[in-house]
């Protein structure tokens, strides 16, 4: 599928960049005026960190069918609304949380030589990476990343897990085992909120057993001029579903609100955060949506997040849903499939939501 055997340039490590108490960041990095963060003062109150809502899935296990109404409202409209919200209660273990968290921070610790044993490369992007995209000189984000292949079982290779910090990858077996199964929920919640039988969007991907599920470990190291830079360019997520792990401890993800300014999400305690992705948009012709959003980073402090995608099968047709699509509401998008669209990303690198746009079905 990918014709880039390699990179353009050679690869440098931004944390080693980080870590060599560097004063100014290099031009590569240093993002055009109108792209860089307005990044809020610590003076006075930031009228934009109207957070995300956050949504209490154990409520849709009570008895009281008020209750579970209310909550499948509140999702519905979180996915209309804002592309984005958090969720509590979703079954998944804090200490599993911690300890995929701790063993990522450890990893990203190691000695350069162990990680780049994992260096990886555009034909696949999975292992240890610093740039998304191919162009020649494209200005570069903040970060480091790892990524790998978990679902369907056919993609796993864990020879290209890393074997250290010791039990990494029975955490990560464990960690990406339970993201499924939450995803797995999350798309029944959808498709009933679209009003439709609920494994229509699961279908609609190629069914539970060819869907895609991946692990993007973000690294966002200290960064001497973080008003010039950013960790991650804005974009809309090219996937289906991102379950976010954030790093509670400095806030760093930014989603662009209504009025188009950027608002700072502030984590909620082993709260998980959940976006659409360009291909649910697609496929509910628009009525859930995939919002732009981007990373800041930080002078004082790293920062760690575990992104888990679940995607549609690659070669699977994706188009408005048949069962959504009206005399009154035509479909909006011409058929694609996640191959072609994720080609788009990896060759390109993130930009905003430039690609959903050219599939705009002409009127």
């Amino acid at each position: 599928m990918n014709i880039f055997q390699d990179w353009p340039e050679p690869i440098v490590r931004v944390q080693s960049l980080s870590e060599s108490n560097l004063q100014a960041i290099p031009n590569r990095y240093v993002k055009p005026l109108s792209q860089r963060p307005n990044l809020p003062s610590h003076n006075h109150h930031n009228p934009h960190n109207t957070t995300i809502p956050i949504i209490d899935l154990g409520l849709l296990h009570t008895d009281d069918i008020t209750l579970q109404a209310k909550t499948l409202d509140e999702i519905s409209k979180a996915c209309r609304e804002r592309g984005f919200f958090q969720v509590v209660n979703h079954g998944m273990c804090p200490l599993l949380m911690d300890r995929a968290k701790e063993t990522w921070r450890e990893f990203f610790h190691l000695p350069l030589e162990l990680k780049n044993m994992h260096a990886n490369s555009p034909k696949t992007y999975e292992g240890y990476g610093s740039r998304l995209g191919v162009e020649k000189g494209a200005i570069l984000d903040w970060s480091d990343y790892y990524y790998l292949h978990y679902h369907p079982s056919s993609l796993k290779d864990y020879t290209k897990w890393p074997p250290l910090p010791l039990h990494c990858r029975e955490i990560l077996e464990d960690y990406c085992k339970e993201m499924v199964k939450l995803c797995e929920n999350l798309m029944k919640i959808l498709s009933r909120n679209l009003g439709l039988q609920e494994d229509i969007l699961q279908n609609a991907f190629g069914g539970k057993e060819e869907a895609g599920g991946c692990l993007r470990v973000n690294y966002y190291p200290k960064c001497p001029q973080p008003e010039l830079t950013l960790g991650l360019s804005p974009h809309s997520d090219p996937g289906g579903l991102t379950i976010l792990l954030p790093y509670e401890q400095v806030a760093g993800l930014q989603v662009r609100g209504s009025d188009d300014a950027w608002i700072t999400v502030e984590p909620a305690p082993y709260a998980l955060i959940v976006n659409i992705g360009d291909q649910i948009q697609m496929l509910s012709n628009s009525i859930y949506r995939s919002v732009e959003h981007r990373v800041i980073v930080s002078p004082a402090n790293e920062r760690l997040s575990l992104a888990f995608f679940y995607n549609p099968k690659g070669n699977v047709p994706i188009e408005p849903l048949k069962e959504l699509v009206t005399v009154d509401s035509p479909a909006l998008y011409s058929s694609t499939t996640y191959d072609m669209f994720r080609q788009f990303i990896r060759t390109q690198g993130p930009r905003s939501k430039s690609h959903i746009e050219e599939l705009k079905s002409p009127r």
